[in-house]
């Protein structure tokens, strides 16, 4: 196998601090719980933690309004709690990333408090202020969250500029000192050790300085939730506060800054765009592919489009990243479940983003099959996004109560960011708190949706998880193998091939995802290949050649004798 850097073999995991492990009792996920777990990830067979937001932040965006980027948000422990729980995870091989949010700050920040303090204050210019127009805000600028993106500041007479929160005002990243500040951040974690960053809300770090009037047309009616339009209407309603000049230039600097560290820190970005790759090593070093998991249905013909698109629109020298869950979407067995086979599809989408070309990342509980929690009243609602849309709705669209809260529970990011099951006695496991944690657990946790009843039991999703990852890890070609698309116009089962010139292994993949026996017939003069896996019921350790017959939703992988021909067909 060719040598690879560690972020390009590695199978990340994601962890949602508030969520992972109590250490406490308080009911809030802190450092000394996610130490005291971190046996379960080694076990499980991950090889990197990405943390979301630790800093101190008066919660406004459950997080990602940081009021201090050098430290630790007291419920969840201090600076040496950290420290701890990265010796830690680098004693026992795991590498650790951790958020970074470049494009605001909280506004409680110091620094906004001092730049709102006064027109003259020296860090007036670290915000994007400017003068209203006569009819209100300087433009007619939308905020991601919905509402306008400027917010009137009685005390200076001017309008700050917010992509999304009017809590998260964004920084100017045109004065050098704001610059000068953020690098120090990074540094700061660097020197601490830890190993690299995803970089949130990458897109939004510069707009458009004549802050030109966006052309979409805009009903009476104010936009609540961009999320309901189109890909092309928020890219035409968000065209001059997205992916603006000097952003690259950016992404290349802090990439430079990255590189005088040893060990390969990594910067991971929260983008599909491609072009963040720069040259394919001069900005960041991954770059998601969201596209793959912005569907409803994980289809055959829509995993090949992604991948021929993907692969292809790829600078040379840059790597893949795919993942299907994270903090702000449906968990991935409700996200792509039909209803009857979720769980069936769940280990069928698992085993697609684990034998796909690139860094796959994961979402903490999905190897129990945690599904989403549907919340029943607006007391119920955590997520600071849901709470704001429902406050829109009710007071600027005119929009009933129980339309409004039928709205907020359908797509509060809550149901994905409930406590972690580790067991069957109070709250799962996850604290021992003697009141309610921060979000309900799932009650599904009481019919053996934990790590404890999973661990030892052979059938489980965990057992799954660890089974498929360790035959990631000890694979070749699984790890840096080319990809090669076969039957590329079959409609129920994907497959393909992943070859790695450098060991000479060939890997035959073949995933159902049909309720339904799929016969096919591989273009091969082999009689045979060594089966390496299968969820079906073969015997053998051979799987004969050339014709296969697949199971419902079967996971097939094989390795073939690499001077077999094989046409993709």
């Amino acid at each position: 196998m060719k040598t690879l850097k560690w972020w390009q073999q590695a199978v990340f995991y994601q962890i949602y601090p508030r969520s992972f492990a109590d250490g406490n009792g308080d009911g809030i996920g802190d450092f000394p719980g996610m130490l005291a777990r971190l046996d379960h990830l080694v076990e499980l067979g991950v090889d990197a933690l990405w943390l979301s937001p630790h800093y101190p932040s008066p919660f406004r965006d459950c997080g990602y309004d940081i009021a201090n980027y050098t430290d630790v948000a007291p419920e969840y422990g201090s600076l040496d709690d950290f420290r701890r729980f990265l010796t830690a995870a680098h004693d026992r091989g795991l590498r650790v990333i951790i958020d970074l949010v470049l494009n605001h700050t909280s506004d409680q920040h110091p620094w906004f408090q001092a730049s709102r303090s006064s027109r003259t204050h020296p860090q007036r210019d670290w915000y994007v202020w400017r003068d209203g127009s006569p009819d209100g805000p300087p433009n007619n600028w939308v905020s991601i969250f919905g509402g306008s993106a400027w917010t009137y500041d009685e005390a200076t007479g001017q309008y700050y500029y917010h992509a999304f929160l009017k809590e998260q005002p964004d920084l100017n990243w045109r004065n050098p000192d704001v610059k000068a500040a953020m690098w120090h951040v990074v540094r700061f974690w660097l020197d601490l050790g830890v190993d690299g960053f995803r970089l949130d809300a990458i897109g939004t770090i510069f707009e458009h300085p004549d802050l030109l009037d966006h052309q979409f047309p805009l009903t009476r009616e104010p936009i609540i939730d961009i999320g309901v339009l189109s890909g092309e209407e928020i890219r035409q309603i968000l065209q001059f506060q997205i992916h603006q000049a000097g952003l690259h230039e950016l992404m290349q600097e802090l990439r430079t800054l990255v590189d005088t560290y040893p060990g390969e820190r990594v910067l991971v970005g929260e983008d599909e765009n491609v072009t963040f790759h720069g040259d394919g090593d001069n900005e960041l070093h991954l770059v998601f592919n969201f596209p793959l998991m912005q569907t409803h249905a994980l289809t055959p013909a829509h995993i090949r489009d992604n991948q021929a698109l993907r692969l292809t629109d790829l600078p040379s020298g840059a790597w893949p990243c795919n993942t299907l869950g994270n903090h702000d979407v449906s968990r991935m067995w409700h996200r792509y479940g039909d209803g009857l086979h979720n769980d069936a599809l769940a280990r069928v989408h698992l085993a697609l983003l684990l034998t796909l070309r690139g860094t796959p990342f994961l979402y903490y509980g999905e190897e129990l099959g945690m599904i989403d929690l549907q919340l029943s009243t607006l007391s119920d609602v955590r997520d600071t996004i849901a709470l704001h849309q429902y406050r829109l709705l009710t007071e600027q669209a005119d929009v009933g109560h129980a339309e409004a809260l039928q709205h907020v529970l359908a797509r509060t990011r809550d149901r994905c960011r409930t406590p972690m099951q580790w067991d069957r006695s109070r709250h799962a496991g996850f604290s021992q708190a003697s009141s309610a944690t921060w979000l309900p657990v799932h009650p599904n946790y009481l019919q053996g949706i934990t790590v404890e009843d999973q661990t030892n039991d052979p059938q489980s999703t965990l057992s799954f998880y660890r089974q498929i990852l360790a035959l990631r890890r000890r694979t070749p070609a699984l790890l840096a193998g080319d990809y090669r698309v076969l039957h590329s116009h079959s409609e129920h089962y994907l497959a393909f091939l992943r070859h790695d010139a450098s060991s000479g292994q060939l890997c035959l993949v073949l995933l159902n995802f049909s309720a339904h026996v799929q016969e096919l017939t591989l273009a091969c003069n082999r009689p045979e290949a060594r089966l390496l896996f299968s969820s079906g019921s073969r015997s053998e350790p051979q799987l004969p050649l050339p014709s296969v017959t697949l199971v419902p939703y079967e996971i097939l992988i094989a390795e073939l004798d690499p001077c077999a021909p094989h046409a993709s067909g």
